[in-house]
């Protein structure tokens, strides 16, 4: 009963041959076509960066496998020669398709292993050079010399691109996704990278029939005898869990991209209306609290002679210290204290904040000494101010990239933290909290803080202040 079913099933493929071709390539059409829309448009991970070169894969693989359908539909119209060069294009099509592939997976483990890089273009090269420049030394027919060029790019870079995407992908799922709480992309994605180690197999092992080992023993010809299923199916489901797994990965990317954004907007929101409080505690409640300490002070001294109001006073007058040292109290539990990290350690750590690293690249050229002195309450506003700016760029800007550079002149701090974002019209206003935050930070600093910006071009601002609390004159920014 099983023997008359792969039949059938072999009967239906050979009729369908050129749907199956069809379907195989549109497959990997809409995978590049998918990646190539939402990576632009939307994703800003190093990995999403990265897919490029799968959306190559996939429109490149497309066209390969439409050759397959539209050549051999043209062959009894077209000249020998120009069906040579069709041939001829379709396997180095093939070739360059396997080393975009070949290309993601190196690039997706570019950090951990630079040397990666060069490896898929020597593959290609190798191939190039064993099949294409000896083609006019050889006395093979045309269909065979194409046969054993397509199956030694499946074995020289297919088989073993495939497996490193494969791991890549899964290795930056861990990576970067991971670490974010984003579960749902994260299993999205080991699927795609499982589906992508199986096509490593299914397009890079089981080649076409070929006269030595191992492709006169596994080919696609033994999987046709035994299952009645030609291995472009097997490709093609392959293919459409990688495009569905990779599309429903960016979908939910973007969700997550915006909670990671809003979640940080609060955070920045929290800490900025903190500080407001702090400052009018500082400036209003308390100034006033003092006030009137002074004015039963000058009370209890026209009063001396009175025992009974003056024991009133007195018990007033620690009624309000005590006000004093717990609005002192809340004061301190409003505001962050002063950090132990250095000046260089904590622009180091902002910069390596993996909350903003995963959203855009951060440049960061410190012109500082290791050993140099800044007060820690100093440290705090500058660190402020550096991570406000930061934040802005991510969730206002839409930064790609951010460049922080520190350095010491004549005894004072420059700081510039330039971005190539949105931009905005400074004109326009004053900023919300964030901005007159960094504005306070800046006055309590003693210094002053530039801010210029370009809609469409970025922004730019530089922070001058003393690197110690010593009076220095200012000059104009």
């Amino acid at each position: 009963m099983i023997q008359p079913m792969i039949e059938a099933l072999r009967n239906f493929f050979e009729l369908n041959e050129a749907l199956v071709f069809f379907v195989y390539g549109q497959v990997f059409f809409v995978l590049g076509l998918a990646i190539a829309l939402h990576s632009r448009r939307h994703s800003r991970l190093a990995l999403a960066r990265s897919l490029r070169w799968l959306a190559a894969f996939g429109f490149a693989h497309g066209f390969h496998e439409w050759g397959a359908f539209f050549i051999p539909l043209q062959a009894a119209y077209l000249d020998l020669t120009l069906l040579f060069i069709l041939q001829l294009l379709q396997v180095v099509l093939l070739a360059i398709s396997f080393g975009f592939l070949f290309q993601f997976g190196a690039d997706l483990l570019r950090e951990g292993w630079p040397w990666l890089a060069a490896v898929p273009l020597a593959a290609v090269t190798i191939w190039g050079v064993w099949f294409l420049a000896s083609l006019p030394l050889t006395g093979q027919e045309p269909g065979i010399w194409s046969q054993q060029a397509s199956i030694w790019a499946r074995y020289l870079i297919g088989f073993p691109g495939g497996l490193l995407a494969a791991y890549g992908l899964r290795y930056q799922a861990g990576r970067q996704i991971k670490p974010l709480n984003l579960d749902s992309i994260y299993r999205t994605l080991r699927v795609a990278g499982l589906a992508l180690g199986a096509y490593a197999v299914l397009g890079g092992v089981i080649v076409p029939y070929g006269d030595f080992f191992p492709a006169n023993w596994l080919n696609q010809s033994l999987v046709v005898a035994v299952l009645g299923v030609p291995v472009p199916v097997f490709r093609s489901l392959a293919g459409l869990v990688i495009a569905v797994s990779v599309i429903r990965a960016l979908e939910v990317f973007d969700v997550e991209v915006d909670r990671l954004i809003e979640q940080t907007q609060v955070e920045q929101s929290v800490v900025a209306e903190r500080e407001r409080i702090g400052r009018e505690l500082h400036d209003g409640a308390i100034q006033q609290a003092y006030t009137a300490g002074l004015i039963i002070e000058s009370a209890r001294l026209k009063v001396a002679g009175d025992s009974v109001v003056g024991q009133r006073l007195d018990q007033a007058m620690s009624a309000l210290n005590q006000a004093i040292a717990s609005l002192r109290a809340y004061m301190s539990e409003l505001r962050p204290g002063p950090t132990d990290l250095s000046l260089v350690e904590g622009l180091r750590r902002e910069a390596a904040d993996p909350r903003l690293t995963t959203l855009m690249e951060v440049e960061l050229a410190l012109e500082l000494p290791e050993t140099a002195t800044v007060d820690p309450a100093r440290t705090s506003h500058i660190l402020a101010i550096a991570g406000e700016a930061l934040s802005n760029a991510a969730r206002h800007a839409q930064a790609r990239h951010v460049q922080i550079q520190a350095r010491r002149e004549n005894g004072r701090l420059v700081l510039t933290i330039q971005d190539d974002g949105q931009g905005f019209a400074v004109e326009a206003g004053s900023g919300g909290y964030g901005l007159r935050n960094m504005r306070d930070r800046a006055r309590l600093l003693g210094g002053q803080l530039a801010i210029d910006s370009w809609p469409g071009k970025g922004t730019c601002i530089t922070l001058v202040a003393p690197m110690s609390d010593s009076p220095q004159p200012m000059g104009e920014i």
